[in-house]
């Protein structure tokens, strides 16, 4: 008997709030009830859970327990997974493996995150994230607190190295900008242009406050099956694919790039595709540097320059690659993962409303971890 196709056939997710308020089990109890029902499923037919939440111990963290809090029954799959931004495509691999291999049929992923607290920014937050010994801890004494000033230094490197004008990053949040309008469910749908971007305050060289991502409360979760019978729109996942340098970062190698191009390799060659098949590129970008970089790493820009691919409007509105059409994590929402896979599913349905991009098809979706330590491509098609 062959292995069942594996499809996404459920969505769901909760309001994006810029305000302290429910914790990440009351959001994923809510996103979860949400994907349920747009799959036309109740809890008694899920046999897989699979739960991610952002890094960092924190007490309110998601875990495993969300499955008794949740009102799930006899699982025969439950398992939490971090890997950090790579989380949700490792998710969704791990489920369609389980649905293929007989040990589930149908499985929840969801992810929530509650990281705006009273009294606290989200910056406060993720900056506790790490250790406080060996190279961390001199990062710590100079200030690095957090991932913007080191994606800084990573922005500067890779702007060095590839000749790139940091007017590359001004393009790719303003782009990031003009789709978040057309989306309801981005967090800052203001008009942006080149003198906005200019006036934003510097944070960490080059990176101003718009080349940084906006962290929410909220919870997605979505529904896989290889049951035929479940759900009306359905996502095939045509395939996915994992990359992890396994960074050292010492003296006589590279500390940022190279790696990753593999998953997306492996990703196109299971579903039989390539990069010209695709629609639509839904990549994490919690940096306007991250944008650039993985177009250029994961070969999606051709022959052109990954900076100027994006400063002539190819991954805008009728631009030879659309990327990161809700917004991304710049304009739309910070979810980790969640965030590119979410549009995905809204571009493959058609209900991208003023945002959405004619007759797509097929999505690329990625996700990194770290700094640039783990990369996770996923490939879905609309097939019914």
């Amino acid at each position: 008997m062959s292995a069942p196709e594996v499809d996404l056939v459920g969505l769901g997710m909760t309001a994006m709030s810029l305000r302290p308020g429910a914790t990440p089990l009351r959001l994923a109890a809510e996103a979860s009830t949400a994907a349920l029902a747009d799959a036309g499923i109740g809890r008694a037919d899920v046999d897989g859970l699979l739960v991610g939440s952002s890094q960092g111990v924190r007490p309110d963290r998601l875990g495993v327990g969300f499955a008794a809090a949740g009102g799930f029954g006899a699982l025969r799959l439950l398992e939490h997974v971090e890997i950090k931004g790579a989380t949700t495509i490792a998710m969704i691999q791990r489920a369609r493996h389980a649905i293929r291999s007989g040990e589930a049929s149908t499985v929840l992923c969801v992810f929530a995150d509650a990281p705006l607290a009273a009294g606290k920014g989200a910056g406060s937050t993720y900056a506790h994230s790490g250790g406080n010994t060996g190279v961390r801890g001199l990062e710590r004494a100079s200030g690095l607190l957090g991932s913007v000033p080191t994606y800084a230094l990573l922005a500067q490197r890779w702007l060095h190295t590839t000749g790139t004008d940091p007017v590359a990053l001004r393009s790719v949040a303003v782009t990031a900008r003009g789709w978040a309008m057309g989306n309801p469910d981005a967090v800052n749908r203001e008009p942006l242009d080149d003198a906005g971007y200019d006036a934003s305050p510097m944070i960490a060289e080059p990176l101003r406050r718009l080349d940084c991502a906006r962290p929410v409360n909220g919870a997605v979760a979505v529904v896989l099956t290889g049951r035929p019978d479940v759900g009306a729109t359905r996502l095939r996942v045509r395939g996915t694919g994992r990359e992890h340098p396994v960074r050292r970062r010492r003296a006589g190698a590279e500390s940022w790039f190279g790696g990753g191009c593999r998953a997306v390799d492996d990703a196109l060659e299971q579903a039989g595709m390539s990069r010209s098949d695709l629609d639509v590129a839904e990549l994490y970008d919690p940096f306007s540097i991250v944008t650039l970089l993985l177009l250029d790493e994961y070969r999606l820009t051709g022959t052109v320059p990954a900076g100027d691919f994006v400063h002539d409007a190819q991954t805008g509105p009728g631009g030879a690659l659309p990327t990161n059409t809700g917004g991304g994590q710049l304009s739309g929402f910070y979810l980790q993962g969640m965030t590119p896979l979410t549009e995905a599913v809204v571009q493959l349905r058609g209900a991208g409303g003023e945002r959405q991009v004619p007759d797509a098809t097929v999505a690329l979706v990625g996700g990194i971890g770290g700094r640039l330590d783990h990369h996770a491509a996923l490939v879905l098609e609309r097939t019914g």
